[in-house]
């Protein structure tokens, strides 16, 4: 392929072996007056404004440039350096994604720390275990609240000094708690540039620079180590797959300084934290932090994105609110379908005629233009990563010109092992890997009578390059067994590698279900094939050691209400009773009879129980990066799964 000679050639000033932080002082020094962060006001009580920065007018941004970001993460790192912190301490940072996680993160690595990362949700004994494991010797925390966890566990701690990002009140007895804009004057006055320079060149490539704890779905996290050069060599191999490359044809979007992007996913999380951020502030782009989930629609009209990344769960839940919003009446509902079914046939059509040219022009004039506006209207890419994306449903964002390229990655490979490239996309794929990655197969792990139909190879990927971990944290055994024996890290996921080099995603291997007649399932594109509707939320497929398929489903409450009410059937008041109506599980079984058209007699949904809660990671049904945490679901419908066998 022509475009794969052309990325793995590609070099620019991007492209460098460097560490973090000069990554950081580059690319201000490239685009010293361009915008650089956005910040939300009305939202955070930050200590940084207004002593530092102005602060930003309620539910508006307020952009700085990277010159403006340098001073901040100069100031802080000198502050921080002042306080004691010098190269390899651990160092935890415990916040929402925001404008100061990324300033404090650039800081710390250009003292020479690691940066350990703490979910905002995590409870005070995750803390202290996020806190303790990596020992860590001071933690930068967002607020009272989070303050106040780490508190409840400071004697099992040893921590130096604790830093809040927003204003603090009633601590004034702690000589060793201090707020942001306090380590900045700090650092203002004993910030040296010579100095400075020195301990931002003072790593080496493979010195560590963040332990990031995998999500925990089973037993306790891990601390995956990833080093300057595990991070800058996934920047740079990013780089060359979505630079403005000179061979790209016109009208290809890419990722560079004229990109903004709207940051909403945990940056304690390795996918936000690579491609929302480092790959981002390497490329020159802007990124604008919506620090309020509940007004994420509104951020992305006041913003005016280019791009943005995610995981899919949002992806579907913000077309569930654009295909809600565009059918609020029947014949707006039928307009909607009517466009989205022209849509996907445009996309899929080889060479388009006039008349379905035509079509997909009025229904880009009545239905998608305003979905885009809807969005602000510049989106030019989505990237989607964390988790498998429903093909229909990608296929759905592309027929209205917000194109999802989808990716691949983990934590232990910082993250990134494939992606989609802009121009040449291959929808219900996870692209090829990107240059420099290698990748084979373990076909002995999986079932090759389950897959006979898939042409290249299936079987557990393999993953070699320098974007993979060393290993884990004071886990040497896990880091033994993480690894084949000629140094091929083990992904423990299913994937099929087309004879054209593209990798599509089938399951976990250990989530992959051995039925009693011997049939392997993979459960995630059945639980994919719901993604798109309007009937049913979540889908959690069940069967393993049983003789057939099952699933826990959470229905759509109001789109049943709305159904029921047209239809003159009057549902019970309580959830549960809804979920168990006999007129409501007709309606479904019809929505399960669609889906499992498109599934082999094995792997089709013989029974299902609706459920009435949506899992969340509030409920600690999802972890922080929105995938299922099975064993909790299936512990908290126990009596729904057993409903289903029941008489099997």
């Amino acid at each position: 392929m022509d475009w794969q000679d052309a990325e793995r050639d590609y070099d620019d000033e991007v492209i460098g072996r460097t560490t973090l932080g000069r990554l950081f002082e580059e690319t201000v020094e490239r685009n010293a007056n361009r915008p650089a962060q956005m910040y939300k006001g009305g939202v955070y009580d930050r200590s940084l404004t207004p002593s530092v920065l102005p602060a930003a007018s309620p539910g508006e941004f307020r952009p700085i440039s990277y010159l403006e970001m340098r001073d901040i993460v100069r100031n802080l790192s000198a502050g921080f350096h002042d306080l004691g912190v010098d190269q390899g301490d651990r160092i935890g940072i415990f916040a929402d994604t925001r404008m100061e996680w990324a300033q404090c993160d650039f800081a710390l690595l250009a003292a020479g720390a690691v940066i350990t990362t703490v979910y905002r949700s995590s409870s005070p004994s995750q803390v202290e275990y996020l806190l303790d494991d990596p020992d860590a010797s001071a933690v930068v925390v967002e607020n009272e609240a989070l303050l106040e966890r780490v508190l409840e566990v400071e004697d099992e701690l040893e921590l130096e000094f604790i830093v809040s990002m927003d204003e603090l009140s009633g601590y004034d007895d702690r000589d060793d708690i201090y707020t942001l804009d306090e380590i900045y004057e700090l650092g203002g006055e004993v910030f040296d540039l010579e100095a400075y320079q020195e301990r931002v060149d003072a790593p080496e490539l493979d010195d560590l620079a963040s332990l990031i704890y995998t999500s925990g779905t089973t037993g306790k996290p891990k601390g995956v180590q990833l080093t300057h050069w595990n991070f800058r060599s996934n920047v740079n191999a990013v780089r060359k797959r979505f630079a403005p490359r000179p061979d790209k044809p016109a009208g290809v979007p890419s990722l560079d300084e004229e990109s903004l992007a709207v940051s909403y996913l945990p940056l304690a999380h390795v996918f936000e934290r690579t491609a929302g951020h480092f790959v981002l502030f390497a490329s020159g782009a802007c990124v604008a932090y919506a620090e309020d989930p509940d007004t994420l629609q509104e951020d992305f009209g006041a913003v005016q994105p280019t791009t943005a990344t995610s995981v899919p769960r949002v992806y579907e839940k913000i077309y569930d609110a654009i295909r809600d919003q565009a059918s609020e009446s029947g014949a707006k509902k039928r307009i909607f379908e009517w466009a989205t079914d022209v849509g996907v046939t445009y996309q899929q059509a080889d060479s388009p005629g006039p008349v379905l040219r035509a079509k997909q022009k009025l229904a880009d004039r009545l239905v998608f233009s305003t979905v885009r506006e809807a969005l602000g209207g510049e989106i030019e890419l989505l990237i989607s990563g964390g988790g498998s994306l429903s093909p229909e449903l990608c296929q759905l964002y592309h027929a209205m010109g917000l194109p999802i390229y989808e990716g691949y990655g983990l934590t232990e490979t910082a993250p990134v092992v494939s992606t989609n490239p802009p121009e040449a996309v291959e929808i219900g794929t996870i692209g090829p890997p990107l240059p420099g990655v290698e990748v084979r197969v373990d076909e002995s792990v999986a079932d090759q009578a389950a897959f006979a139909d898939d042409p290249g190879e299936v079987g557990e990927l393999l993953v070699k390059g320098p974007n993979v971990t060393p290993g884990y944290w004071n886990r040497p055994g896990a880091t033994t067994g993480a690894f084949t024996e000629d140094g091929w890290f083990r992904t423990g996921d299913i994937i099929h590698v087309r004879p054209d080099g593209y990798l599509e995603f089938r399951d976990r291997a250990k989530q992959i279900m051995v039925l009693s007649t011997g049939k392997n399932v993979a459960p995630g594109p059945i639980e994919d094939a719901f993604a798109a509707s309007e009937i049913i939320e979540q889908c959690m497929v069940v069967g393993d050691g049983e003789k057939f398929i099952g699933a826990l489903l959470v229905p759509n409450s109001d789109h049943l209400r709305e159904w029921a009410e047209t239809e003159g059937i009057d549902l019970p008041d309580d959830p549960q009773a809804m979920c168990d109506d006999e007129h409501v599980r007709e309606y479904i079984q019809q929505e399960v009879d669609r889906i499992n058209e498109n599934f082999e007699k094995h792997e089709t949904i013989k029974r299902f129980e609706l459920v009435p809660r949506e899992f969340t990671e509030e409920n600690e049904m999802l972890t922080p990066t929105m995938k299922k945490k099975r064993r909790v679901i299936l512990d908290e419908f126990e009596d729904r799964v057993d409903r289903i066998y029941a008489d099997a």
